[in-house]
């Protein structure tokens, strides 16, 4: 099970309180990525895998979104130094062409330029709600000039006229309990 996090700290920088992020399926994590907005440093997503078998899901909670994959690529083992995410917000009657272009943006990265992650997903609750989800080792994409895998000049100028705001931009930005000793990104993200 995918799970999406948005949620937003107060003015004095602190973390959400206590339980907002807690699911009683944590125990099952196998990743857990969390982001911080490009925009708004007070913004912030979590984004997480869950062996959900067995487990009854509750009801989701504000800003929380069950994800339905629709392209996934995943290079085991995965070597990235560079995660990112892009949420999108589709006008309700567009969101099944939003999710065919973020899919079909997967197909073409894929074929050119072999990331170490890409997923294009959307909200089960709240299917007006996409993500882009990518990861690429920095150094393998620059030496083969690959730098605009995940340029999304081309897409949103297909996907503008499609959504009520424009895209939200978050960055990987672990969190303290997690900040990895070793690279840029922890281990257990994505």
């Amino acid at each position: 099970m995918r799970v999406l996090q948005l949620y937003a700290v107060g003015d004095d920088g602190a973390e959400p309180p206590a339980g907002l992020l807690d699911s009683p399926l944590d125990g099952a994590v196998h990743a857990r990525s969390r982001f911080r907005s490009t925009d708004d440093d007070s913004r912030f997503a979590v984004y997480s895998v869950h062996n959900a078998a067995g487990v009854a899901r509750p009801p989701a909670s504000l800003g929380e979104h069950t994800l339905v994959a629709v392209r996934e690529f995943r290079r085991v083992p995965l070597d990235a130094s560079s995660l990112a995410l892009t949420v999108f917000t589709a006008w309700p009657a567009r969101a099944v062409q939003v999710v065919a272009a973020l899919a079909e943006f997967v197909e073409h990265a894929v074929v050119a330029y072999q990331p170490g992650y890409a997923l294009a997903a959307h909200s089960l609750a709240a299917p007006h709600t996409s993500l882009l989800l990518t990861a690429v080792q920095d150094a393998m994409a620059l030496g083969a000039a690959a730098s605009a895998a995940f340029n999304l000049d081309r897409l949103l100028a297909e996907l503008d006229p499609l959504l009520v705001t424009r895209p939200e931009y978050y960055v990987y930005c672990p969190g303290p309990a997690v900040a990895p000793t070793i690279g840029i990104v922890s281990p257990y993200a994505v």
